[in-house]
Parts: structure tokens; sequence; C-alpha cells
């Protein structure tokens, strides 16, 4: 954790940032701090990241990964019954309960973005080892690297 800060000038300057979060991990903790629940710190991560000056003009690309694990352990563990998350509103065996999950966790990193009106953040659900679906998200982020790049080029 203390060596971000050593490095994180050499990223002055980039187009854009992608970001993975492990959903699967909401009930898990750090393997250094088993006092730190694994999503709550990858949270504060993105916010240290989303809201840091050298990244003030770069895209910010979220990819929620695992989503597969994800809605196979949320049939069996709740959300709400952990710690960091109790206030999630969605109850277990609900219909919609795996997409108010993800939702309620993109929210959890959206929310930390302080710049929002100027910034906005892309997010993706997604499993790795779904190769179509990666595909199209990749061909998603090339986009919006594209986009920018012309934007930032006055063309667009």
């Amino acid at each position: 954790r203390n060596e971000r800060k050593k490095w994180i000038h050499c990223f002055d300057d980039v187009t854009a940032v992608i970001f993975v979060a492990a959903l699967s991990e909401y009930d898990q903790v750090l393997f250094e701090d088993a006092t730190t629940n694994r999503m709550t710190e990858a949270v504060q991560l993105f916010a240290d990241i989303c809201n840091n000056k050298y990244f003030k003009k770069s895209s910010l690309i979220l990819f929620m990964n695992k989503r597969d694990l994800f809605e196979e352990k949320i049939k069996n563990i709740d959300i709400k019954l952990q710690p960091y998350f109790n206030d999630f509103p969605c109850a277990m065996g609900a219909t919609d309960y795996y997409e108010q999950g993800l939702k309620y966790f993109i929210k959890h990193f959206t929310d930390v973005n302080e710049n929002p009106e100027e910034r906005m953040i892309y997010t993706h659900a997604v499993c790795a080892t779904d190769t179509s679906n990666v595909q199209i998200v990749m061909n998603s982020c090339k986009d919006i690297i594209l986009r920018g790049n012309l934007t930032d080029s006055g063309f667009v």
C-alpha cells in the first residue's frame, strides 16, 4: 500500500485507467490484513485513483470482474449480512437480487468520484474467462479511448 505514492506520478497524462474489482470478494478479507474487507479496500483504492491529480484528465473504466462467481455466491451468502454492507436494500432470494447487488457495488465505486460532472466512470460487469464478453468490453474501451483522443485533438 505505501508503495503507491512512489510510482503514481509515472502515470501522468494517461488516456484511460482500467480498474478491475472482483465482485465475488464482498465477503472476504485481505491476505495481508485480516480486518480489512477486500471490497471496501478496492473502493478506497479506486477513490484514491479516481480523485488523484495525475488522473484528472483520464477516462476511468471500471471492470466489475468475476460476475459469474458473484452470481453463484449470492445464492448462499447474503450481501446484507456482511458487516460493511448491511444497508443493502434487497432480500436474499429476490428475483432481481443479482442486478440489485451489481448496482449496489457499482454505486459504492461511483459515489467516491469527487467530480462526477466532469468525470464519467464507465462500468462493465465481466467474467474474464468469457472471451466473447471480454471482447465486447475491450471494443467498448477502445471506443472510449478513441473518443477521448478525438475530443482532445479538437475533432469532436
